[in-house]
């Protein structure tokens, strides 16, 4: 029952990905379309990104409440009626009010889901599940680059993002007594303590803050990749938006197949080991994206960055037990999804405004920054947390 339920959290973490990747891979047919500067693509994503930090900081209190099951249910289907909303969109307001619903729903179900599988799975299985994301954010830009070009243009790839995204609500809604039966049994570990910690307290926790900050710039990186990677290949590199739109799928299987690799690894080596080797890979990928080559040799770097950061977000997520303890879990796991989530708001919108202002051409530096901060703050976290 236990393995079922791990399948059925698995699609339901494609469910999430779905999403994710939709809104930057249109952005160049949009703004074209709306006739908006670049830069606005931030409005949206920023909202996005509000309600997101605002269900997880939130989470545990709400997953005590309601359950996971129902929570992962509730989250899909209000993801699938927002993107509903964006295919009906006229201009940017429509599409700023839908953004709330999309952010609030994604937000609750990354939290649940992520600490669930943290307390209750193995390190391999967390990887894994991140890999069953990386499909879902494979799936929107090639869905994508298939009806762009069509007569209905990036709204049909919302509108069957949309139908993908009810088909998982309904399979979450049929299989919620899975949960029940799953955690049948003397103990409930999964169960929320019943005075969860507040925000202060948790701030004050050994590591914490380096633990936001490694959030922050993995997203930061993953999100700006994902949000501007079209934008820049066909504004810097001159490439047609339909083939960018395929070359971000890449992105994304790279970012999929890093996971799924950071699985197989999982069995063999701690996670410390793993995250330094994914950061090797992506240090690679950044120095191919500096470098002035054709679009396909970015593109090519665009994949191993997905494939280099992919791996890191989910080894993240599965030392919180182990860094911080299984009582403080979901609330320390609710921090450091908002943490992510402000890296998601953020990163992406100073990007589009650099852009705007420099020129796409500028993508690859700004990433470059958030990796460098980012290896600083492993160094001091595998060495605080190594005296565990």
């Amino acid at each position: 029952m236990v393995t079922v339920l791990l399948f059925i959290i698995y699609i339901a973490f494609i469910g999430l990905g779905i999403p994710d990747s939709l809104f930057g891979t249109a952005w160049p047919a949009i703004y074209a379309e709306f006739g908006l500067p670049i830069s606005y693509a931030s409005f949206v994503t920023v909202i996005i990104s509000c309600g997101t930090v605002a269900s997880s900081m939130a989470s545990a209190r709400v997953i005590r409440h309601f359950g996971t099951g129902k929570i992962s249910f509730l989250s899909t289907a209000m993801t699938a009626a927002a993107l509903w909303g964006f295919s009906c969109s006229q201009n940017l307001f429509w599409m700023c009010l839908f953004a709330v619903p999309l952010g609030l729903g994604a937000g609750a179900i990354d939290t649940a889901l992520n600490n669930y599988v943290a307390i209750h799975y193995s390190a391999a299985h967390m990887s894994f599940l991140h890999c069953f994301y990386g499909i879902g954010v494979s799936v929107s830009p090639y869905i994508l680059s298939l009806v762009i070009s069509g007569r209905h243009g990036w709204q049909d790839g919302y509108r069957i993002a949309c139908l993908f995204q009810l088909c998982i609500a309904l399979l979450l809604l049929f299989t919620l007594p899975l949960w029940k039966l799953a955690h049948a049994g003397p103990t409930k570990k999964d169960a929320p303590i019943s005075h969860p910690l507040t925000f202060k307290q948790i701030a004050k926790l050994p590591g914490i803050r380096l633990m936001w900050c490694l959030f922050l710039t993995s997203c930061a990186i993953e999100y700006t990749c994902g949000g501007w990677g079209a934008t820049f290949l066909v504004e810097s590199r001159q490439m047609p938006p339909q083939h960018a739109a395929r070359m971000v799928m890449y992105y994304y299987a790279g970012m999929a197949l890093g996971r799924f690799l950071s699985g197989l690894l999982a069995t063999r080596m701690d996670s410390f080991r793993i995250i330094q080797i994914a950061q090797s890979v992506l240090g690679i990928a950044i120095l191919f994206l500096l470098l002035p080559l054709p679009a396909v040799f970015a593109a090519i770097a665009l994949f191993l960055t997905g494939l280099g950061n992919g791996p890191l977000f989910p080894n993240f997520n599965y030392l919180t037990p182990h860094n911080f303890g299984k009582e403080a879990s979901p609330a320390v796991m609710g921090t450091q999804m908002a943490a992510s989530y402000i890296g998601i708001m953020l990163a992406p919108a100073a990007c589009g405004i650099l852009g705007q202002r420099c020129g796409m051409g500028v993508f690859p530096f700004y990433v470059l920054a958030y990796y460098a901060v980012m290896i600083l703050t492993s160094h001091k976290a595998k060495k605080l947390f190594s005296r565990h």
